[in-house]
């Protein structure tokens, strides 16, 4: 739970207060001036009504510069950022042929896959040039080849599980699955900070869905107990099923996801457990194998595994392991499965062949060494960072970690002075947040050095002085030395 200090959220508030009256005033002339012009609309409805676009065109425009910043290179510990300007107060954007070279801070490449590899990227141009960059087809008619079975082969002995089914999208993993596992007569009980594809999933699923406090088995166990006792709404019949929805790290929150004893809870009320990894797979645990590995929970316990390739495998796509049962059923009901477009047979293969370094399968240690590299740098940037004064979120090991801004106008000064000195981070806010707690979501790779994180260090420790996000007093700088020789020491 964050603890906003009482200065910091009033003067939040404030400055939203301040922007929501401007914008208003703003539209009210506006109106008046649409009212002496022709409407071109002829007798259509307006697409976007005033209160519905008011956040992107009073707020969101203000520092649209910050966001979605083209790159021209793959997402490495460096990469080119394009620069761009605007003419009419930020509302256009154009590109330029500046390029700078930026210090990624930001991208999900946890373990270094996203750039050119070794192992990797031969396997997957040769795959290119025999299946194509697509198979122009569904999986249950022209698009299922030997990639994509032996893809689901290698995730389901990878995380753990019987079987396992491959979408080519991330997203719709959740948004498309969940539907099909639950529907109205269920009951899902879902974290309140999972991620919009499982909420949308739930709200799209037809089954009554109930949220408990984040990464709280206390309060899931309340929760669960007076559904249980109370049914379904107006016949109060038992739930025909209930599904524990949870994920492995929290994407915007950095946080480890309390398992073992959610997993307790949930075999103690007889619910089943959702766990999405899209965020943990391949990054934590000792051989990567996720949070489960982690935290020492028996794969069986949980009874669907969800994760994502675009974070620690370089590629795209998403998947869901379960009892061959569940994925048999899946590949007869889910509508990502029956009607989408296969995933890219050379993003499969990526997929393949990183497991494969990660595993040891290439006959190299590089697979080790990058997960080690990947838990080092995470909590040696972590612990800088918080020494330094910063609010830091999250638990250690995992490798994002957020650091508090709140106030509207720190968010874009605190992205424009970083990437004035060639390091390129990541800022959210609302909607992505709640209102007050907007952040900038640092994500450390395996391919970053430590001379890579030291400058990153200095830099951000630079602007934080500058734009005032410095809420906690700084460590004493001999107390940083000691510490720094321990390390060494070590």
């Amino acid at each position: 739970m964050i603890t906003i200090p009482y200065l910091t959220a009033l003067s939040t508030y404030f400055s939203y207060g301040l922007l929501f009256a401007f914008g208003q005033f703003r539209d009210f002339f506006r109106k008046i001036f649409d009212w002496w012009h022709a409407s071109n609309l002829q007798g259509y409805a307006p697409i976007c009504l005033g209160l519905e676009d008011f956040y992107t065109r009073r707020l969101y425009l203000r520092i649209q510069d910050c966001f979605g910043r083209p790159i021209s290179s793959a997402p490495d510990a460096w990469f080119h950022v394009v620069e761009r300007y605007s003419n009419d107060n930020n509302k256009t954007l154009k590109r330029t042929d500046k390029i700078n070279r930026c210090l990624n801070l930001g991208s999900y490449n946890y373990l270094g896959f996203a750039a050119s590899d070794e192992y990797c990227t031969p396997r997957v141009i040769d795959s290119l040039n025999k299946f194509s960059a697509s198979t122009c087809s569904t999986r249950v008619d022209g698009g299922t080849t030997i990639v994509h079975k032996e893809l689901e082969e290698r995730v389901a002995n990878f995380v753990g599980k019987p079987a396992a089914i491959v979408f080519g999208m991330g997203y719709v993993t959740n948004s498309a699955v969940l539907p099909v596992l639950i529907g109205k007569g269920g009951l899902i009980i879902s974290d309140s900070l999972n991620h919009n594809s499982i909420v949308n999933g739930a709200r799209g699923s037809g089954a009554t869905v109930r949220v408990f406090q984040h990464n709280t088995p206390s309060h899931l166990e309340k929760v669960l107990r007076e559904q249980i006792a109370e049914g379904q709404p107006r016949t109060h019949r038992p739930w025909k099923k209930i599904i524990v929805v949870v994920e492995g790290i929290y994407s915007m929150e950095g946080e480890i996801c309390k398992l073992p004893e959610i997993v307790a809870i949930c075999k103690k009320y007889k619910a089943y457990v959702y766990l999405d990894e899209a965020h943990s797979i391949g990054a934590v645990g000792k051989t990567g194998r996720g949070v489960c590995e982690l935290l020492g929970v028996d794969t069986t316990d949980v009874d669907i595994m969800m994760g994502t390739f675009t974070k620690s495998f370089g590629s795209c796509g998403g998947y869901i392991a379960g009892s061959k049962e569940l994925i048999q059923y899946l590949k007869f009901t889910c509508p990502a499965h029956l009607y989408a477009t296969a995933i890219s047979p050379p993003a499969a293969q990526q997929i393949i062949s990183s497991i494969k370094v990660i595993l040891g399968e290439d006959g190299s240690s590089r697979g080790a060494q990058k997960l080690a590299r990947i838990r080092e740098n995470s909590n040696f940037f972590r612990s800088e960072l918080q020494k330094m004064g910063f609010e830091v979120l999250g638990d250690n090991d995992s490798p994002v970690m957020p650091i508090m801004l709140y106030n509207p106008a720190k968010i874009p000064a605190f992205s424009r002075e970083c990437l004035k000195q060639n390091v390129a981070v990541v800022t959210v806010a609302f909607p992505a947040t709640p209102l007050l707690l907007a952040r900038a979501r640092i994500c450390i790779s395996a391919s970053h050095t430590k001379e890579d994180l030291i400058k990153a260090l200095e830099v951000i420790s630079q602007v934080g002085d500058l734009v005032g996000i410095k809420y906690f007093p700084a460590e004493p700088k001999k107390q940083q030395q000691e510490g720094k020789r321990t390390i060494k020491l070590e």
